[in-house]
């Protein structure tokens, strides 16, 4: 007798969600899945098939569904084509919800999972001190002898790390970087977890750029991680969590914009209605939205441009994600980086494709992931382009990677940096 299907947790997918989808394919080219692995269930399409029977209850949400949810980059590219508006990241998100109520990971998977997830990601002095650690093994040559001999994950995770030799920038620095000239506004920085700890100079030139533009910063206490890889991986719940001590921490905070440098984080930030909806918090959450920025959306909207910047460099940009699908900010980089005098922009090919980051994607799928990897790269390369820029810390550290493993001598920069650049600004030096 064949076991009745499981209807644990599946009211978190929202069947009117799933009734958009019409099923006519117009995602299929455009996922980065389909397109590498040429099968249905790994498109759009097919995982919302999916999805639809557990929903009925006519498929068990087992292993073999698990795999087909979590081999999404959940790039939401196939947002952007779709002509019926399916919202199928947090369809994604949801589906991988239920998968986490039903299954039993390995023993050590989830040991890891909770420190990272739990342990780690929201707390800024444990990943400061980590930090500050893996600083000094890279120093002392340890990271070095560890990625000669590391294997599997272990080794993944090491290649994806950056020179950590820049110094460390603390949230209590930002209080030291004053606005240019005459004061325009103040502005709460949302901080992050992984940003300042790997990529400091990133922070650094965030702060000094929106003081050059005239804008005080602040960076709120109490604040923690956004919760997006909470998200990406089916902990719904903990990520409610820290969507909550993230509005306690802003809401006295008095600004003009709460600005993020991180494409990830600012659409998670900026979905936080919908993470939150039916709870007493929905309402804060909508008011938080609407103060909500990205970098480079916040700076384009600017009403003046400060004087004096400048810098000869061919450069290119790559679109990430959240940033392009998630928040729909395609032109606003651009924008800055063209203003900036004697730079040379070359677009790339298929910018706005996933270059196989997606959060944790490069190390639980770090096949797949490369082969994403090589393909931007390659179109990056045949720019010509001395600099690449992009908009995410995840898409930073990736494209650094794949360009050290090519063999390139082409620079990976966050935008905020190429700005403090051109401005002579200490954080570009």
């Amino acid at each position: 007798m064949a076991m009745k299907p499981s209807t644990k947790g599946v009211e978190l997918l929202d069947r009117d969600k799933i009734d958009t989808c019409v099923q006519c394919g117009m995602c299929l080219t455009s996922c980065p899945t389909y397109r590498e692995l040429g099968v249905e269930m790994d498109s759009p399409r097919g995982r919302i098939f999916l999805m639809k029977a557990v929903q009925e209850g006519r498929l068990q949400p087992d292993e073999l569904f698990a795999r087909h949810m979590y081999l999404c980059l959940d790039c939401r590219a196939c947002e952007t084509v779709c002509p019926t508006g399916v919202p199928f990241g947090s369809l994604v998100e949801a589906a991988r919800a239920v998968v986490e109520q039903h299954r039993r990971l390995p023993l050590l998977t989830r040991l890891a999972r909770d420190l990272a997830f739990r342990r780690l990601l929201p707390y800024p002095g444990r990943l400061q001190l980590l930090g500050t650690i893996l600083r000094l093994a890279q120093r002392s040559g340890l990271l070095g002898i560890a990625r000669l001999f590391a294997r599997g994950r272990l080794r993944d995770w090491l290649t994806l790390l950056p020179d950590l030799s820049a110094r460390p920038f603390l949230a209590g620095d930002v209080i030291s970087i004053r606005p240019a000239g005459s004061r325009r506004g103040r502005v709460a920085l949302f901080w992050g977890c992984v940003a300042p700890v790997l990529l400091p100079n990133v922070q650094r030139a965030t702060v000094e750029v929106l003081a050059k533009y005239g804008y005080e910063v602040v960076v709120p206490e109490g604040q923690t991680c956004c919760g997006a890889l909470h998200l990406h991986n089916g902990l719904r719940e903990e990520a409610q969590a820290l969507a909550k001590r993230n509005l306690a921490a802003f809401e006295d905070a008095e600004r003009d914009a709460v600005v993020v440098n991180a494409a990830g984080c600012g659409a998670t930030l900026k979905e936080y209605p919908e993470l939150l909806r039916g709870t007493a918090e929905e309402a804060r959450a909508l008011h938080f939205r609407a103060t909500v920025r990205d970098f480079a959306e916040f700076l384009a909207a600017a009403p003046e441009t400060p004087k004096g910047g400048q810098l000869k460099k061919t450069v290119t940009y790559q679109d990430p994600c959240h940033l392009a699908h998630g928040q729909r900010l395609r032109r606003e980089p651009r924008q800055l980086l063209k203003a900036i005098p004697d730079v040379e922009f070359k677009e790339m090919r298929e910018a706005d494709r996933c270059c196989g980051s997606a959060g944790i994607y490069n190390l639980v799928n770090p096949e797949l992931s490369q082969q994403f990897l090589r393909a931007k790269i390659d179109h990056a390369a045949k720019t010509g382009a001395q600099v690449i820029v992009t908009a995410n810390p995840g898409c930073q550290l990736q494209l650094q990677a794949g360009i050290r493993q090519a063999g390139l001598s082409a620079e990976v920069v966050h935008l905020a940096e190429l700005l403090a650049r051109a401005y002579g600004l200490e954080a570009g030096g």
